[in-house]
Parts: structure tokens; C-alpha cells; sequence
């Protein structure tokens, strides 16, 4: 990101499957888009763009490394100023953390938590 988003709101989108490569065909049949690798080491996930801008929609990344624990859903990203006390007020309203905190580079990380509903969302600390 060239510049970082304002907390509350949505920084980005993906979804994470056993099998991204499938996953990514359906959509891009379906919905129109057209995909960037994202290389990941041993294997690739995908930035999914809509071909009249070429602008990145969402991602679809595969179940493995550092996906290998979240759920097989569309996940919003959702910008947070401080994710430690993001988190203590998830506990503190009756939600659940799910995954993390979990390191996204100096500065960033993510969470995936569980509202008090049953929805799932992931807090997210942009870096400055």
C-alpha cells in the first residue's frame, strides 16, 4: 500500500482455500477477473484484478503456510490503529480471537477474531 489506509476501514479482501488455483478459475469464469501471482516461496497465491481498471479486487490464497489457519471464507481485512487493544476489547464485548496475532512485517499485523454474532473479520495494524 502507498499510503496507509484509516482505521475502520476495509484495507483489503481474500478468500483461503485447500485449492487456490481452482478457486481462482471459478472466479475469474464467474465473476470476470483476471489474476497477478503473488509469489509465496514454494508456491503462488493471487491478487484477483478487475480487467477495466487493473486494479487488485481481493486475493484467493491457498490454505498452506501462513494461510494454514484461517478459515475457508471471504475475509475483510478491517484497519485498527492498535491491535493489542483491538483485541482486548474483543475479548472484554464477548468475542473470540480465532488466529494471531500474527506479524505481517516491522510494524503490521493481523488477527482473525469472531464477533459475539458468529461473524469472523480480521483486525489489521497498518505500518506508518
Amino acid at each position: 500500500m502507498s499510503q496507509k489506509p484509516p482505521a475502520g476501514t476495509v484495507a483489503w479482501t481474500d478468500l483461503t482455500v485447500p485449492d487456490a488455483e481452482e478457486i481462482r478459475d471459478f472466479y475469474a469464469e464467474v465473476v470476470g477477473w483476471t489474476s497477478d501471482p503473488v509469489d509465496m516461496g514454494e508456491y503462488s497465491d493471487f491478487n484477483m484484478i478487475v480487467p477495466s481498471t487493473s486494479e487488485p479486487a481481493a486475493g484467493i490464497c491457498h490454505a498452506k503456510g501462513v494461510n494454514a489457519d484461517l478459515p475457508p471464507a471471504w475475509m475483510i481485512y478491517l484497519v485498527v490503529e492498535e491491535l493489542d487493544v483491538s483485541l482486548a476489547a474483543v475479548k472484554e464485548r464477548g468475542g473470540t480471537i480465532l488466529v494471531g496475532p500474527k506479524s505481517m512485517g516491522p510494524g503490521s499485523a493481523y488477527a482473525v477474531i469472531q464477533d459475539p454474532a458468529g461473524a469472523v473479520a480480521a483486525l489489521y495494524q497498518v505500518a506508518e
